[in-house]
């Protein structure tokens, strides 16, 4: 078996060829294992990285910034998918801003980038540019060939994708990338999420500090007459929703159609007391205390300077507890994105504060002036029970002196006194008067009314008669300048056309309507022709849902009945 004494040798020589062979085995397996280690190392850096921060802008670019560092990638972007199936936003890391405004418009998800939103799943190509799908590069965007895309889930919803190119090196991006990719877009899943929950409960708690806010600086003072009056307020709710205008709509003062009350904002002082004409049903459901309404263009529903109100809008309604106060619109740039859940839900809320405050304002305001007239009230009454009769008292006692004289010249002076006497308590009734009518800022209805008469009695030999029933004083001052005018109409038909020499008016505001009757005893008509008059009068029963009836007959008189609805 060793007759040629060679045995020994050739078996060492195999087992060191075999001992060598396990080494550089080990070797590799080694290197494998150390860059393994470093790609784990790597994957766990970049997943603390993304989780660094909460602010959900942050998150984004961290996530991108990552991916380049751990596979090795010169361009990255990340594309969020908006609820059209297109990309809302595009973050990209390795272009710079000025080689961005260059290349023009980011792309929205055609082409390549688009078959990742159809088909959730990693793509890896080795020249981008070959794909049947690629639309080619816009002029100045640098030349890109590998190619690595995967989805990014929150919650089992592709949120976006993850796009990479340009390996390092000029390779391709290999299995192992895809799978470090893949890991990597699911912990930026999780930061995704955390990110948005935060970011969602830092704008609720900032609507929230808003109302507040708005409701001590209306409470603090009458929004509706302190310098500036609803600006500020529509100002805050620009600022918390991200708008570039925001305008507080709110009836006008006849009653008919909208007027914008507040403006902040881009273009604002093109909007301020502008009128509005809000005739869509689903604004008229907001401004009945409905749900918020979200529109992708503006002049849909505003109508008014287009060019202004391009991007979408959110209205909201400013009531609460059945008091409806008008509109909270806002306003974005065209391309800026629709309004999200959180400014809806928290709309609203801000929408129901204002309305809260405007209603306790004008609660207060109507206290402030219940209190004026109850004070007014009293003077008038000690003015009437003590200083006029004090007065009447002594102007008989001076009449009383002519039973001691005879002389003319003292009958004259006695006369003169006397005529003095009943001027001054003539004026001490126009002074009780004015005090009871109101505070020289809003007359009384029943104050108005009795001018009117005084005013048509100048040119007559009689005194029209009027009476009020009800709390004809508590009316909304749109229908209040209705009742004024059927009333000063009503009288000056009679006064010019009627020939009477008695004439009665009567208003009430009783069982919930308002209603205005003049009758005189003239010499009636048989025409049925309208005036101007009469068709004016009847139009402001209309414009109110109530009637307007004229009764005539010939000498017998004319008897004129206007009612509405309170």
């Amino acid at each position: 078996m060793h007759a040629n004494g060679d045995g020994p040798e050739r078996y060492t020589v195999a087992g060191s060829l075999r001992i060598e062979d396990l080494l550089k085995d080990f070797v590799s397996r080694a290197g494998e294992l150390l860059q393994f280690q470093e790609r784990m190392g790597g994957l766990l850096e970049a997943v603390v990285a993304v989780a660094e921060d909460l602010s959900l802008d942050a998150v984004l670019e961290r996530v991108v910034q990552s991916a380049c560092q751990l596979l090795h990638a010169r361009y990255g972007a990340l594309g969020v998918i908006g609820d059209d199936r297109v990309l809302s936003h595009f973050i990209t890391v390795g272009i710079d801003g000025e080689l961005a405004n260059r290349i023009g418009p980011l792309p929205t998800g055609h082409g390549v980038l688009g078959l990742l939103i159809s088909d959730p799943r990693p793509l890896r190509l080795h020249d981008l540019r070959r794909h049947p799908e690629a639309y080619g590069f816009p002029k100045h965007h640098p030349p890109m060939q590998s190619f690595l895309g995967v989805p990014v889930r929150v919650r089992d919803v592709v949120f976006g994708n993850l796009y990479l190119t340009e390996k390092e090196g000029g390779g391709d991006f290999t299995v192992e990338d895809e799978e470090l990719a893949v890991a990597l877009a699911a912990a930026a899943g999780v930061a995704i999420e955390n990110a948005r929950l935060y970011d969602d409960a830092r704008r609720r708690a900032q609507w929230l500090e808003a109302c507040m806010d708005v409701s001590g600086l209306m409470l603090g003072s009458d929004p509706l007459t302190s310098s500036g009056g609803l600006d500020p307020i529509a100002g805050r709710a620009l600022r918390e929703s991200g708008s570039r205008l925001a305008l507080i709509v709110a009836p006008s003062a006849d009653g008919v159609g909208y007027v914008v009350a507040g403006a902040n904002g881009k273009d604002a002082e093109l909007f301020s007391g502008l009128p509005l004409a809000l005739d869509s049903e689903a604004i008229q459901s907001v401004l009945a205390g409905g749900e918020p309404l979200l529109v992708e263009k503006a002049a849909d529903v505003l109508g008014v300077l287009e060019e202004s109100v391009a991007g979408p809008l959110l209205a909201v309604a400013l009531s609460t507890q059945g008091a409806h106060h008008g509109l909270l619109v806002l306003v974005r740039d065209a391309g800026a994105g629709a309004y999200g859940r959180t400014d809806v839900e928290m709309g609203a809320v801000f929408g129901s504060h204002v309305a809260l405050a405007l209603e306790l304002a004008r609660v207060h305001r109507l206290r402030e002036e219940l209190l004026v007239f109850t004070d007014r009230d009293r003077i008038a009454r000690d003015l009437h029970d003590l200083v006029i009769q004090r007065l009447f008292a002594a102007g008989l006692s001076v009449q009383s002196l002519t039973r001691f004289t005879r002389e003319g010249l003292a009958l004259e002076r006695i006369g003169a006194i006397t005529g003095e006497l009943d001027e001054a308590i003539r004026s001490l009734r126009d002074t009780i008067y004015s005090l009871r009518t109101g505070n020289g800022e809003t007359e009384l209805l029943s104050g108005r009314l009795r001018r009117v008469t005084r005013s048509a009695a100048r040119t007559m030999a009689f005194t029209p008669g009027l009476n009020l029933e009800g709390p004809v004083d508590s009316v909304l001052p749109d229908t209040a300048n209705h009742v004024v005018a059927v009333v000063s109409e009503g009288l000056s038909n009679a006064i010019r056309h009627s020939g009477a020499d008695s004439i009665d008016i009567s208003v009430s505001a009783l069982k919930g309507r308002m209603t205005v009757q003049v009758t005189d005893n003239g010499r009636g008509f048989r025409d049925s022709a309208k005036r101007n008059g009469l068709n004016n009068m009847e139009e402001r029963a209309r414009m109110l849902e109530g009637t307007c009836t004229i009764t005539s007959t010939p000498e017998a008189g004319t008897s004129l009945e206007w009612s509405v609805p309170l």
